[in-house]
Order: structure tokens, then sequence, then C-alpha cells
């Protein structure tokens, strides 16, 4: 790209490339009487001079002996694509045992889990549909066949969708099930799209497409800890996934990461999700961390939990006494 130096006023600027120098001119920093050169002019030329250069140019001198220079025309930026999603604001509560407060305008909606709402202002009206909304024309066996598939990943068959049907903001909030940490994702700023494990979604604007996904490697389907189904996210909104413990993000480049089958969260476009055996057959069988490990690999960003609740629930479990020992 060419590197121009402009003068004005005798004062010498620069070095500056095509599109900058037009700018100026475009905007009336630079008049046609100033003068600029580049590598290659064998002097300096008055602005009006070079084609292209102003919305009107002067004739330029097209002697043998003075070459006309031309700057490249700027193509204008594209239009922003329009949002899908609602645009909703929100506020997290609390530390280890969170909740996020939703903030919408009037018509705006949100969507999550049935059961996981906490409380809502008046004016907030609910109701429990088959889709998530994301798609107002598909049709009933299209929704019909998405909440099968979140039927088949243990979660219910429709979700809730709250919507201010009041005037002014409203405010409704979700709570996490278990002890833990929620994590609010703008979509837009993760290529639009992640991967989670099936308990990890808790709510979403509206537009957000939540369905399942069918991990294609049977090893990892069946031993991976997350099952042989995961839950895909995709939109341009704001989501908000729960998570046990703390959350800890992790940025890969190329990189591998080993983690435990259970603390895995979700993970962006990139990443790819297999498992392998947790070492030697002593190890698998007497390590004490599980028969296999989750490999993740490649460019992206992956998030993951301190306390799965299924180790929770185990520890619990294991503190219970025993029916004969109830007295």
């Amino acid at each position: 790209m060419a590197q121009w130096y402009y003068s004005i006023d005798g004062e010498q600027y620069g070095p500056i490339d095509d599109k900058d120098l037009l700018r100026l001119a475009r905007s009336g920093q630079l008049d046609p009487e100033d003068h600029v050169w580049k590598e290659g002019m064998s002097d300096w030329k008055e602005a009006s001079t070079i084609k292209g250069l102003f919305k009107k140019p002067e004739p330029a001198d097209t002697s043998p002996t003075a070459p006309t220079e031309t700057v490249p025309a700027v193509e204008p930026a594209p239009a922003a694509e329009p949002t899908q999603c609602h645009d909703v604001d929100y506020q997290l509560l609390g530390d280890d045992l969170q909740a996020v407060e939703v903030e919408l305008d009037p018509g705006e909606t949100v969507i999550a889990e049935a059961g996981a709402m906490n409380y809502m202002d008046d004016g907030i009206t609910f109701a429990a549909k088959l889709g998530d909304g994301s798609n107002p024309d598909e049709g009933f066996f299209g929704k019909l066949a998405k909440a099968a598939g979140r039927a088949i990943t243990g979660e219910t068959l429709f979700l809730t969708h709250f919507t201010n049907s009041g005037e002014g903001k409203k405010r409704v909030a979700f709570a996490s099930p278990y002890p833990g940490k929620i994590m609010a994702i703008n979509l837009a700023e993760m290529g639009g799209q992640i991967t989670v494990q099936k308990e990890a979604f808790l709510a979403a604007a509206l537009g957000t497409t939540v369905e399942i996904t069918f991990n294609k490697r049977l090893g990892s389907g069946f031993f991976g800890g997350e099952g042989f189904i995961l839950q895909r996210l995709h939109g341009d909104g704001k989501v908000f996934i729960h998570a046990g413990g703390t959350v800890i993000e992790k940025e890969l480049a190329g990189e591998k990461l080993l983690v435990d089958t259970g603390c895995l969260v979700g993970f962006t476009d990139g990443i790819d999700y297999d498992i392998q055996r947790a070492g030697g057959l002593k190890t698998m069988m007497l390590g004490g961390e599980g028969l296999f490990l989750a490999s993740l690999s490649g460019t992206g960003t992956v998030w993951l939990q301190t306390l799965p609740f299924a180790r929770l629930a185990d520890r619990v479990a294991s503190r219970i006494p025993a029916a004969a020992d109830s007295g």
C-alpha cells in the first residue's frame, strides 16, 4: 500500500496510506491546493491533480512527463446484520448460590428451563412452550421433534417464555439449581455458537436456538461423562449457563487439555472433544480419577467447573445412613 506525505501551509505530515489520504480530502482537512507526494513521484503535486481524491476532481495533468496518480476508492462498510435475539440486560446476584436478574423492556422475552424462575415483577407473563421460539414459522411437528430431543437429554419437554407485557422495564430472576456460579455469555462474541453439557443451560434471550447435538464419537458418547448428547446454543444474544463450584475459563491456542469428564461445562467452536483412557489398567481401576478423561484440543474457549453435581450428590449420598442403621 502506498505511503503518502502531504504538506499544509509549509508543514509536512505523513506517512499515511491511501484510505487516510482520501478521508482527509473528503473531510475538508486537505484542500485541493495543498501538496502531496509519495515514493516514485518526481516532485510534490497539488492534491487536485490526484485522480479520485476529491468528489469533483480538477482535471489532472495528463502530459507524458507528468503521469496521473490515482487513489483507490474506499468501498463503504457493509451494513450491520440485524440482531436476531432480544437484547436483554442482566445483573448477577450473590456469590456461591447465584441468581441472575434479567431486565426486559416492553415486549422483550427471555426463555428458561422449567422451574428455574426465582421471582418476577408484576407485568411479566409466562407460558410453557414446546419450542425455543427462535423460529416463529416452525410448525408443530418441528417443535415436537425438538421437544423429543430435549426429553432424550433428560430435560423437560417445555421451555418457559417470560415476556414483559406491561409498561416500563420489568425484571425476572432465575436461580442455580445447586451451589455454583452463573456465567453470562454473549454468543455474538463467541462466534455465534457454543456447546454445553446437557444440564448447564439456565436461560437465554428469545431468538437463541437450543438444540441437542450428538457426539460423533461413540467412545466419548458412552464414556465421556457428558454423555452421547450435548446441547448446542446458537444466536447473537446473551445466554446464561450455570456450573457447580467455581468456573475456570481456559483459552486454548492449538493446545490440548485433559479434564475430568464431569468437570467440563462447555466449549466454543474450534474445540475438538474426545475421550481417552486415564492411564494404564491399574491406574484406571485404582487411581480414583475414573476410567476416562475428556480430551479437548484446538483453538477456542473451554469452561470448567470445580464441583460437578454428580460428585456433590455422591458425597451427600455416602453420608446418608442405610435403612437398617436408621434405628
